[in-house]
């Protein structure tokens, strides 16, 4: 019956047709198949640890003899205005917040976070994420002190911390060797005492220390050590720090999520803010 035999024919031509468009609808996009590159987060985007879970993650934990220690945070702008109350109601006694990054960016919720975390009792500071492609250390270290990364000897004012480690922009190491990196963090602490009297923190991982520095030695005896690494214990510090002042221990904190312990009690924080 040549009538049934043409629909069943068209019947089939359909279907073929479909599954084709199907097929073609499903390929994948020419740059997805071939690896795209990752999207580039905008200039000021970066913050305290934003390469560690991808890079340094040591598995999470919280960790052990925290009563010994003191609970804090770290903010910049991805938080936007903070709840002081709430982390102070949960035990929280000492913060940081991002003033600047290079010599282009300025938080522009510092002044809620940097003030509204004194106001509830905290011992606060401020740091500056370090671009070493963009300026000089010292020029970056001037832009700090100028604009919320000021120190005072007032026992509630922590002194300014140097955020160095991946960058998110591109090249982990800046494009800088690792004699020129040890150079470019040296030119920003030395700026940073000039300007302020105190030294000034530094914040990394061991593994970005290794590749970006060489595990250089020179700058444990001076500069206070803030290690970042998301695990129940600290692990292997950089060379040169036998031990750390700070350690940032997870990304994933209830309230805010980076939060950290100062290694030692709360007397501990206010005589290192007193300096």
């Amino acid at each position: 019956m040549p009538v049934h035999r043409s629909g069943l024919h068209r019947i089939r031509a359909l279907a073929t047709a479909g599954a084709v468009l199907l097929a073609v609808v499903s390929l994948p996009h020419p740059a997805a198949a071939a690896g795209s590159a990752p999207t580039v987060p905008p200039r000021g985007s970066a913050r305290m640890g934003m390469g560690v879970a991808a890079h340094d993650d040591g598995g999470g934990g919280l960790p052990t003899g925290r009563s010994t220690r003191t609970e804090g945070v770290d903010v910049s702008s991805h938080q936007g205005d903070v709840a002081w109350t709430t982390l102070w109601n949960s035990g929280v006694r000492w913060a940081y917040a991002k003033a600047t990054e290079g010599t282009y960016y300025t938080n522009p919720y510092h002044a809620q976070q940097y003030g509204g975390s004194y106001d509830v009792g905290m011992v606060r500071g401020a740091y500056h994420f370090g671009t070493p492609d963009t300026a000089s250390g010292a020029a970056q270290a001037d832009y700090f002190v100028d604009r919320g990364g000021d120190w005072s000897a007032d026992g509630r004012t922590l002194p300014g911390v140097l955020d160095i480690e991946w960058n998110p922009y591109g090249d982990a190491c800046y494009g800088k060797s690792q004699s020129a990196m040890v150079s470019w963090i040296r030119d920003f602490l030395d700026q940073y005492r000039y300007r302020t009297g105190r030294n000034a923190v530094l914040y990394t991982a061991t593994s970005w220390w290794k590749q970006c520095t060489g595990d250089y030695a020179g700058f444990g005896a001076t500069t206070p050590l803030w290690i970042a690494r998301y695990a129940s214990t600290v692990g292997e510090l950089p060379a040169g720090w036998s031990t750390y002042t700070m350690w940032q221990y997870t990304s994933t904190g209830p309230t805010v999520g980076d939060h950290d312990l100062f290694n030692g009690t709360l007397d501990r924080v206010r005589t290192f803010a007193l300096g």
